[in-house]
């Protein structure tokens, strides 16, 4: 589980637009860059080298 505190002030380094938590993955999603990123440790990898592409799947349920 992330803080809600840190992730309303965390944005993505591609596109500088908001993140959302999913748990189920636990990673950090990006509609705008369409892009995952990892959380390790309880601490959000903010590197697009580390971050992955959305699927198809993932992209839709963001809608």
């Amino acid at each position: 589980m992330i803080d809600e505190k840190l992730l309303s002030i965390l944005v993505c380094p591609v596109s500088k637009a908001p993140l959302q938590y999913h748990a189920e993955t636990n990673e950090l999603f990006c509609k705008a860059s369409g892009l995952a990123y990892p959380i390790r440790d309880d601490i959000p990898v903010m590197i697009e080298a580390e971050a992955r592409a959305l699927t198809q799947e993932e992209k839709e349920a963001l809608a």
